[in-house]
């Protein structure tokens, strides 16, 4: 007949104990910030597929002051916050019809640090879910040895020298050890997930950001 978790629990010593609770307590962490960063990198996409068109057809039309509107309206969008900034910077400086270069370049800078905050954003939580990942297998690993220790301890203070006598200990570092995989797996899992999905939101901020020096490069070239 099988041993139930609660068994084993109750057959575990304290500093096992110990580390199963840390470890429950690291999966639920990296369970919440996978999905926090799941839905706000769900709702970024979303916004950034509607706002896109929607901006592109706004400054085509020469309407900067209903393109910062659209991006005011989707702040959830990577896309729509470094656009904003942007267009902004540059309807701040923009005192006439011609176009000077400090406004483009103030722009350009406008334009850099919206993307360096927006990625910083999207990396939050995510420094925590590697550090799970990498370091709940090595706290298994501790709670395994701590499990073997207690069963020659068992073998060696007992009369019964058996399977029986090391089994408790064995157990509780079975469950450790797994445990701290059940914990590591998902977490290195979704942070090599969310790491790829910061790349491409990376490219297409710095596509934007090239887009609207361009579109500004072109407005100042017809002003003249």
């Amino acid at each position: 007949m099988g041993i139930g978790f609660m068994e084993l629990w109750d057959n575990m010593g304290y500093l096992a104990k110990g580390v199963v609770v840390l470890l429950a307590i690291m999966s639920v962490w990296s369970i919440g910030v996978m999905f926090e960063r799941y839905m706000t990198y769900r709702a970024a996409r979303k916004q950034s597929r509607d706002f896109a068109p929607a901006v592109a057809e706004a400054l085509r039309t020469g309407n900067i002051r209903d393109a910062i509107e659209l991006a005011e309206q989707n702040k959830k969008s990577h896309l729509a916050k470094v656009v904003a900034a942007g267009l902004q910077e540059f309807q701040a400086h923009q005192g006439s019809k011609e176009i000077p270069g400090e406004t483009i370049e103030a722009s350009r800078r406008a334009l850099q640090r919206a993307t360096a905050i927006g990625i910083e954003e999207f990396k939050r939580g995510l420094g925590g879910l590697a550090t799970i990942g990498s370091t709940a297998p090595f706290i298994g690993l501790f709670g395994t040895t701590v499990g073997i220790i207690n069963a020659f301890a068992g073998m060696s203070s007992g009369e019964d020298t058996g399977i029986g006598a090391v089994a408790g200990g064995i157990s509780e570092a079975l469950v450790t050890t797994a445990f701290g995989l059940f914990v590591a797996v998902p977490a290195v899992w979704m942070y090599n997930y969310f790491t790829g999905k910061i790349e491409s939101f990376i490219v297409e901020m710095d596509n934007s950001s090239s887009e609207l020096i361009d579109y500004f490069l072109k407005r100042r070239s017809e002003g003249k």
